[in-house]
């Protein structure tokens, strides 16, 4: 913009510009600015008409040139008649049908009852571990098929009501029916010589054998090998060490009174004889000299004669 040769303006500076001077130019600039981010052939409601100015088809109005119409564009009117033409396009478009979920086929075959089975119930006698042994026949077996075998839990099952405590062993195999055993729903080993299966093509067994870890009652976390040392005999002391008393605390006797320190001697009331300076009960503490002589009783004063009890001459 030229700002020269304007009130309160000086040559060579630019003067100052009044608000519609400022609000055309701010629109030019974005009316370039948008036209090098816009494409306006891509727009599906401007129009070119035959006179040389521009239509909005959407909001039927005519524009002088780009820049009005871009302008336009940016305005309140504009995106209202947008955000209408939009939710009247989804009220009128047809529901799309959901995508279809991927379906498995089942396999169909014609089942000739359940495979023979044994179960062994086994105890390691080191660790003390528990473990199941499954020993199923399958004498009618599809040559290729190879038996399977899965750990299903209680809410998977739809037969009995769901416990927690119970999981269950599925076996299949065709042409048989599947086949489940209900056992406890521990933590089971899966190290490879606690877990494994085998199938035997010539008889046509397969085995199974798994182990439960191993679970101490009161949830005892010591070492299975962790033992108590033996007591110490005084026939294992060298000569001249006293054996060792008992540990503090230790035996039937009761503990000394709160304010009396451990090892102090027992009072005298527990010793059998009463404190100091008090007379009773007890023989009395023996001297280093001879032995006392003992006082005479004291004299008894004669009877009076007015006294009614003495006894008459």
């Amino acid at each position: 913009m030229d700002f020269q040769h304007r009130a309160g303006g000086k040559t060579g500076g630019g003067g100052v510009a009044s608000f519609s001077d400022a609000n055309r130019d701010r629109r030019e600039r974005l009316r370039q600015l948008a036209l090098e981010t816009i494409d306006l052939n891509k727009d599906p409601y401007f129009m070119k008409n035959h006179l040389g100015s521009y239509e909005c088809k959407l909001c039927l109005t005519l524009h002088n040139n780009e820049g009005s119409y871009l302008a336009h564009t940016q305005g309140k009117k504009h995106q209202a008649n947008l955000a209408k033409r939009a939710a009247r396009d989804a009220k009128e478009a047809p529901a799309q049908p959901a995508p279809a979920k991927p379906t498995i086929e089942v396999k169909k075959f014609v089942k000739i009852g359940r495979p023979g089975y044994k179960v062994t119930k086994q105890r390691v006698p080191d660790t003390g571990q528990q473990s199941l042994l499954f020993q199923v026949d399958y004498p009618e077996i599809v040559d290729i098929i190879i038996p399977k075998h899965r750990f299903m839990s209680a809410y998977e099952q739809r037969v009995e009501p769901p416990d927690r405590k119970w999981q269950y062993l599925l076996f299949a195999a065709e042409p048989y029916e599947t086949i489940a055993f209900k056992v406890p729903s521990r933590e089971i080993d899966k190290s490879e010589s606690k877990f494994w299966t085998h199938w035997n093509k010539e008889t046509k067994q397969f085995f199974l054998q798994f182990h439960y870890k191993f679970e101490r009652p009161g949830g005892d976390d010591r070492d299975e090998e962790y033992q108590m040392p033996p007591p110490l005999l005084n026939s294992d002391l060298p000569p001249g060490v006293a054996p060792p008393g008992p540990p503090h605390g230790s035996g039937n006797m009761p503990p000394p009174p709160g304010n009396m320190p451990h090892g102090a001697p027992p009072p005298y009331n527990m010793m059998g004889r009463p404190p100091p300076g008090m007379g009773g009960w007890g023989p009395p503490p023996m001297g280093s000299g001879p032995p006392k002589p003992v006082p005479p009783p004291p004299p008894m004063a004669p009877p009076s004669e007015g006294d009614s009890d003495a006894p008459e001459n």
